[in-house]
Parts: C-alpha cells; sequence; structure tokens
C-alpha cells in the first residue's frame, strides 16, 4: 500500500492506496478540492468533518446528474469517452474514501472519548487513593498520640510506684526500729523485775 499526501480545503491528508493508483487519488483528491474550496468562498472555514462531507456530496450530486445526462441523450451520443469514464470511477472511488475517512475519523474521535474518560476515572482513583492515604496518616498519628500517652502515662505510675516503694522501705524501717525498743524495753523491764524480786528475797531474808 502507498501513502499518498493531499490537500483537500486547505488541509492535509494523508490517504493509503494501491501501488500503482496514486495518480487516480490525486485527481480525485483535486476535485474534492475544489469543490471544497467553493465551499470555504461562499461559507468560510468550517470544521473539517462538514467540510468533507459536504464536498463530497457536492461532487457525488454532479456525478449522479452527469450520469443521468448520459443516461437520457440520444444513443449515439450514450457513449462516454474513456476520459470520461475514467471522471466517473475517480468520483465513484473518492466517495468510497470520503465514506471510509470518516468512518475513520468516527472511530478516532470514539477511541478519544474513551481515552478521556479513562483518563478522567484515573483522576478519579488517584483522588480516591490520595484520600484514603490521608485518612490512614490521620489514623495513625492519632495511633501514635495515644501510644505517647500510654507511655507517659506508664512511666507516672511507675514513678508513683518506685515513690510509694520507697515509703514502704521506709515504714518497714520505722517498724524493725519500733521492734528493737519494744524488745529493748522489755528487757529492761525483765532486768528490773529480776532485781526488785532479789531485792525482796534480800529483804525477806533479813526478817
Amino acid at each position: 500500500m502507498a501513502e499518498v499526501r493531499v490537500s483537500i480545503g486547505g488541509r492535509e491528508f494523508e490517504v493509503a492506496c494501491r501501488d500503482g493508483e496514486e495518480h487516480f487519488l490525486q485527481s480525485a483528491a483535486l476535485l474534492l478540492d475544489n469543490e471544497a474550496s467553493a465551499l470555504n468562498e461562499a461559507l468560510g472555514r468550517m470544521p473539517e468533518t462538514r467540510m468533507l462531507l459536504m464536498s463530497g456530496l457536492m461532487l457525488a450530486d454532479k456525478t449522479a446528474s452527469l450520469e443521468d445526462q448520459l443516461k437520457q441523450a440520444p444513443s449515439p451520443q450514450i457513449a462516454l469517452s474513456a476520459e470520461d469514464e475514467a471522471v466517473i470511477k475517480r468520483a465513484r472511488k473518492t466517495e468510497a474514501q470520503l465514506g471510509a475517512a470518516q468512518a475513520e475519523l468516527a472511530e478516532l474521535r470514539a477511541e478519544l472519548a474513551e481515552m478521556q474518560s479513562k483518563t478522567h476515572s484515573a483522576g478519579s482513583e488517584a483522588e480516591n487513593a490520595k484520600a484514603e492515604r490521608e485518612a490512614a496518616e490521620a489514623v495513625l498519628a492519632d495511633l501514635k498520640a495515644a501510644r505517647d500517652a500510654a507511655e507517659d502515662r506508664a512511666k507516672a505510675a511507675e514513678a508513683k510506684l518506685e515513690e510509694a516503694q520507697s515509703r514502704a522501705d521506709e515504714a518497714e524501717a520505722k517498724i524493725e526500729e519500733a521492734r528493737a525498743a519494744k524488745d529493748s524495753a522489755v528487757a529492761v523491764m525483765r532486768s528490773m523485775v529480776e532485781r526488785m524480786e532479789e531485792a525482796a528475797q534480800r529483804l525477806q531474808k533479813q526478817d
């Protein structure tokens, strides 16, 4: 297949054709360009699809009119010259190529719409992912704050426990001192009682 660049209505197009048919395609594009140029002069510059459609319709109308005139002509004049037949063939081929170009354009537009839809969907998914990440980060921050608070309470409780243990040790020391003092007092009292009993016995012997 050969690729041919043609100009129609001031716009450039690349059209594929069979090898060896490039000159037919150029001739058909020239016919279509004449119609498009006339449209641009009469109506001003218009969208690409509308320009191609209207140019093709005008060219097809002329071709159909020419065919009707040839059919209505007397029999001796019905025979067409090789040039006329070539023009008709090129016009019909141009119509077919125009239809194919329009179908291809419609497919491209559908693909573009699908790509735009996917892009929008991807953007929405990215926004959702960002929102979920921010929510997860917020939860993580809350958990970290709760952990720090728990560690602070644990340290405070440990300090209180150490303080209570210290007080308990002091109280136990005082209790031990009190026990020792009591034992000492009991020993002193026993010694005094023993001395009093000895004194009483000596008094009894003297009597």
